[in-house]
């Protein structure tokens, strides 16, 4: 059975063999990677990890809770929750999740989400964001499935996404 937990060094080799399954880039949404982390060194990966830890930190104003989803040691995927309201979450969301192709359409990403919802309505977050690529049929059917209302679909950096809110 799947959990969610605080990102952790010891599952640095678990996270490492998802993040190969990824394939290169920084592209794995809700871990908060950045193109400046080492996350191959055992001390880069620690500094990661701390780095998440400190933007989790409740006294934080704009803060951001990380969690993995874990199943037997194994990192399936990674879960964002961003508390506060600026420009970055005005684009990119409150909520990024991604799951590791192996362990895809397994219901994971719609689990992960249920939760992160719950957690945005204990922190008394009216409503949330919540931005998915337009060709990514998938994750607009998991926001779809927890009451996601689209906005509409706007261009980014990154190309077009589609834009959706969750009312809590």
């Amino acid at each position: 059975m799947p959990e969610l937990i605080a990102p952790t060094t010891r599952l640095h080799t678990a996270w490492l063999q998802a993040h190969e399954e990824w394939g290169p880039g920084v592209h794995e949404d809700g871990f908060g990677l950045l193109p400046s982390d080492d996350v191959d060194s055992p001390a880069g990966f620690e500094a990661w990890v701390a780095r998440l830890a400190e933007e989790s930190d409740p006294t934080k104003q704009l803060r951001c809770t990380y969690r993995w989803i874990v199943e037997d040691e194994q990192v399936l995927g990674g879960i964002a929750l961003r508390h506060g309201i600026n420009d970055f979450v005005l684009r990119a969301g409150h909520i990024g999740y991604g799951i590791r192709p192996s362990s895809r359409r397994r219901g994971l990403a719609t689990w992960a989400l249920g939760q992160m919802l719950e957690e945005a309505r204990v922190l008394g977050l009216g409503r949330v964001l919540i931005v998915c690529e337009v060709g990514n049929t998938a994750s607009a059917k998991t926001i779809e499935r927890h009451g996601g209302l689209l906005e509409g679909v706007r261009d980014t950096e990154l190309g077009a996404v589609r834009r959706y809110w969750i009312t809590i």
